[in-house]
């Protein structure tokens, strides 16, 4: 088993096909009751990812509301405390298909400055899971990164986070017409887990790096030659204030994964008073995006994304669904030139 074999929900040609595949070696499982067809479709997926290159890294539409969720230099780059959480509905309408979400909590490490200039520091820690038919994955990390001004506007921020994962494989939520050794056996599995950041901002831009399964551990219960790989993240943003009220926030993220077409997202969100963002989107060969996010009571934001799915594997069938939630001890001037909502 390769390591591709473990993801589902990563958008090339090679899937479209492999999925066409699926379906005609399936269709003499119709007479057999529906739920299990479902299921079998879903392994098969997995089975026939061998022939693709995919992420092993969930994505989530809301990244730019959530920078700490793929760069781990913004650990507590906001001088203040923040926590956040996002849940994931990945193909609503599909059996099996991939659920994801993860809790961040970020905050500065308040230490006495000597210096306006002087470099100041952040910590926090990130949970993750993700379910794709009977394989869960979960990550638990801990971050710290330093904050270097060059000045008032300027910065460069470098993060570490280190912790594990564990790779689950459920048999009971499978269903398979031959017996199979490794189908019919449940397995868990743990392996360290690290990724570093880069982040540079000025007053109104910001560009980032981040690099994911930087210890390339092996699967040793799976196979040989099944291991992590590393995955580069980049991603920037822009701020254009359009009067005292509104500000427009174009955004871009690259998603680069060891083998395989690269994704890409490109947004665009308009902010009214720092109180409500309204986004569109679109991610090259998937899908297109609408953003919603509503702050109330000062602390707290609400956000909602949906995802028309445009890709052969299932246009006019298949969305998506994405909930967030922030309660964040930042308080900001009720107008969109203060917003500074990432940088």
């Amino acid at each position: 088993m390769t390591d591709s074999k473990f993801l589902t929900h990563r958008y090339s040609k090679k899937l479209n096909f492999a999925l066409a595949q699926a379906n005609l070696k399936l269709n003499f499982l119709k007479c057999l009751d529906l739920k299990i067809y479902k299921q079998t479709l879903v392994l098969c997926l997995f089975l026939l990812s061998t022939n693709i290159s995919a992420q092993q890294i969930p994505q989530y539409s809301q990244w730019f509301w959530n920078m700490y969720s793929i760069n781990p230099a913004f650990v507590g780059l906001k001088q203040c405390l923040e926590i956040k959480t996002v849940y994931r509905n990945q193909w609503s309408n599909l059996e099996g298909s991939p659920n994801s979400g993860f809790l961040t909590f970020s905050t500065p490490i308040y230490t006495l400055r000597k210096k306006e200039y002087t470099p100041r520091q952040g910590c926090g820690f990130k949970y993750e899971t993700e379910k794709i038919g009977p394989f869960t994955m979960n990550r638990f990390n801990l971050s710290y990164a330093g904050h270097f001004n060059f000045t008032a506007d300027t910065r460069l921020s470098l993060g570490l986070s280190a912790g594990f994962k564990q790779w689950v494989f459920d048999k009971q939520k499978v269903t398979t017409l031959v017996p199979d050794p490794i189908v019919n056996e449940s397995n868990s599995y743990f392996s360290p887990d690290a990724t570093f950041g880069a982040w540079w901002n000025g007053k109104n831009y910001f560009v980032s790096a981040s690099f994911h399964e930087l210890i390339r551990s092996k699967w040793d219960n799976i196979g040989t030659t099944s291991r992590f790989k590393i995955h580069t993240f980049l991603s920037a943003g822009l701020r254009k204030s359009i009067n005292n009220q509104f500000t427009l926030l174009p955004f871009v993220l690259v998603r680069i994964p060891p083998k395989g077409p690269l994704s890409m997202d490109l947004n665009l969100v308009l902010n009214y008073s720092n109180k409500i963002d309204f986004g569109v989107g679109f991610r090259n060969g998937d899908a297109l995006t609408a953003l919603l996010q509503i702050k109330f009571r000062e602390n707290f934001a609400i956000g909602y994304s949906f995802d028309y799915v445009i890709s052969k594997l299932g246009r006019d069938q298949f969305f998506s669904h994405e909930f967030g939630l922030t309660y964040g001890t930042c308080k900001g001037k009720a107008t969109s030139q203060t917003i500074c909502p990432l940088f």
